[in-house]
């Protein structure tokens, strides 16, 4: 099968760890990110991009930032659009208020405004956990609602409350087109996600699963919580924040603070949930879930309809969406709890031992 390690031998450690060991991952990888940056852009309509890539690629760098934080350390959060906005909003004020602020420090010191705002919200994970967590982090939610609608300082005293950017630029190259906001989109993801995974294949990385697994034990051994817990709250409120600064700067161009409502927070967590818990790769797998489903629902429901000659109207279509993609989401719960990761891996593996069983 093509799938085979036969013939690839390690013979330093530097080679057993890398990232893909197995040649036939860095081929595919290779492969797919050739067709993300050379074949998409020429032959994906301005639709696509807008509706489907853009939104695609920010949850995905979002839904990774949570990831870290709910699946490889452990943490239930539910502020993860408190997260957002404040990475948005921050960014927007460095941008606006600074003259010549160049597009990438201002999302990356949005980023850092997030990672203060996600610690000081995180402190409570030093004492309470579970569904108690996830009320205290709710809280920043509520926080951040209130915040950038009520102190007029952060929208520049805008009456309406909406705020807006535009003649974006990186390096003097003008961010206009829906080509360039995927690709930056796209570079940025591919950047932080190197690191996020080197991150979590380190040492801070295997801290954050043994508070994970069992934290009372992880203590014991010598891991301290309060570091482990608060540089997970840290290193996810940075992505998410700068996600959140392409949500508001790259995607949407205007918003308001109800772009970044508690929605925004569950349907992150459902991304990670049914992409799979502690898995790089589950991320990307749950917001294609969240992002493209919906979507295909609403294209195609009409037309399968039609079929059996019923029309529908557009609020029944957006009903009837609504209920397939609630059901399907607890039915996936229920056959894989694990996630669309989990899939992934088991079919992997298959591959690796055909035809014999396992």
């Amino acid at each position: 099968m093509f799938y085979r390690e036969n013939g690839q031998f390690k013979t330093n450690y530097r080679d057993d760890q890398q990232i893909f060991p197995i040649l036939q991952d860095r081929i595919a990888i290779g492969l797919l990110l050739a067709v993300a940056f050379v074949a998409v852009p020429m032959l994906a309509s301005d639709y696509l991009f807008r509706a489907i890539l853009i939104p695609f690629v920010i949850m995905s760098l979002a839904a990774l930032g949570v990831n870290i934080l709910v699946g490889y350390c452990g943490q239930i959060s539910l502020g993860s659009g408190a997260f957002m906005a404040v990475g948005a909003y921050s960014a927007y004020n460095i941008f606006e208020r600074i003259p010549g602020m160049p597009l990438i420090p201002a999302l990356i010191l949005g980023g850092l405004c997030a990672t203060g705002f996600g610690i000081l919200f995180g402190l409570p994970s030093l004492r309470v956990k579970g569904l108690y967590l996830a009320v205290a982090t709710l809280a920043a939610q509520f926080f951040s609602d209130w915040m950038f609608l009520r102190i007029k300082w952060f929208t520049l005293d805008a009456p309406s409350g909406s705020v807006s950017v535009s003649h974006l630029q990186v390096f003097g190259m003008p961010i206009e087109s829906a080509v360039s906001r995927y690709l930056l989109c796209l570079t940025l993801l591919l950047v932080i996600g190197v690191m996020a995974k080197n991150l979590v294949r380190g040492a801070i990385g295997r801290e954050w699963m043994a508070i994970r697994d069992m934290d009372v034990a992880a203590a014991v051994i010598g891991i301290r919580p309060m570091y482990a817990k608060l540089s997970a709250f840290a290193v996810s409120s940075f992505i998410i924040g700068v996600a959140g600064g392409l949500w508001a700067f790259v995607y949407l161009g205007a918003w308001e603070p109800a772009a970044f409502s508690v929605d925004q927070s569950f349907r992150l967590l459902f991304m990670v949930i049914i992409g799979g818990l502690g898995s790089i790769m589950g991320s990307f797998f749950g917001a294609a879930f969240i992002v493209v489903l919906p979507i295909a629902l609403n294209q195609f429901l009409p037309f399968f309809a039609g079929l059996f000659g019923i029309e529908m109207s557009t609020a029944g279509v957006s009903h009837a969406e609504l209920m397939i993609f609630g059901g399907l989401i607890v039915w996936f719960l229920i056959v894989e709890p694990h996630g669309l990761a989990k899939l992934w891996s088991m079919g992997k593996q298959k591959l690796r031992l055909w035809p014999f069983p396992h």
